[in-house]
């Protein structure tokens, strides 16, 4: 017997069209979630969002206005609030050097990655309270807040940012039994991930090769590289009832990347 984990249950996902939201989108309604994808790729969002038997609606989520208007569509289609994936976020260009960062793109980015989950995470509580019946907020981080050198500055104040807002939100947020939560994915060999590669000299990588490389260099698990899935799987989790007493806790999907240091496996290895 399949047990479905969401049954149910209503959920937001900022940044569902593709990628990683977009295999949360899909495995949250395999486990009975009704899913509203909100996104600024409408045909990719809306494809989505048909497939699973969702609602899509264009949301930049730097407009608080626009996330309003996400959660009141989930409010109106199915008269409540559950889950609230805070997914949707950008890797910046900024610039590589602390010296010459270009300002305007760093306020940019911070506007989509860290207000955009501000403003997440202000709506959705104020559904849940109002539902009076607690819930879960979840929140994409990077394993960039917590090793540096993993990304470009601005990607990591955004995501280190975000850690804390997530840790004094589920302080105040706790009493309404809302649970928030973030997952810090490492080496996903997502859309965003290429792009940056390509945007920053290796032009010619192919989706393969990216897999190739963060099997081998971003996971203690040697061969074992990450995937959108498995980020999904960590997602799915968070938003269940299986982790009704987790809260203000940082889920690292990372093949223990940013816990120990993959040079010292060779201890380990047999002399043959």
């Amino acid at each position: 017997m399949i047990l479905l984990r969401l049954v149910d249950k209503v959920a937001v996902i900022t940044g569902g069209a593709r990628g990683i939201g977009a295999a949360a989108a899909k495995l949250f309604a395999e486990n009975g979630a009704h899913v509203v994808i909100a996104d600024v790729l409408d045909d990719l969002g809306a494809t989505v969002a048909e497939s699973i038997g969702g609602r899509y609606i264009h949301c930049d989520v730097s407009k608080e206005c626009d996330v309003e208007s996400a959660i009141s569509l989930a409010l109106s289609w199915k008269g409540h609030l559950d889950i609230m994936v805070n997914n949707a976020g950008i890797a910046g260009s900024e610039g590589r050097s602390i010296t010459t960062l270009d300002m305007d793109q760093v306020r940019h980015l911070f506007s989509i990655n860290l207000h955009g989950t501000i403003h997440g995470i202000k709506h959705a509580a104020r559904a849940m309270i109002k539902g009076q019946k607690g819930g879960s907020i979840i929140c994409t981080s990077s394993a960039a807040a917590i090793m540096g050198g993993l990304a470009l500055h601005g990607y990591t104040m955004s995501k280190a940012a975000m850690d804390g807002l997530v840790r004094s939100a589920a302080c105040e947020l706790g009493q309404h039994l809302i649970r928030v939560n973030c997952i810090s994915p490492h080496g996903v060999p997502s859309e965003m991930l290429l792009s940056a590669c390509r945007r920053f000299g290796n032009v010619d990588i192919t989706p393969q090769r990216l897999k190739e490389i963060v099997g081998t260099r971003a996971s203690l698990l040697k061969g074992r590289g990450a995937t959108i899935e498995d980020v999904a799987q960590a997602a799915l989790f968070l938003a269940s009832d299986e982790s009704g007493f987790i809260t203000a806790h940082n889920l690292r999907v990372d093949g223990g990347h940013t816990s120990a240091d993959s040079n010292m496996s060779y201890i380990y290895q047999d002399p043959k």
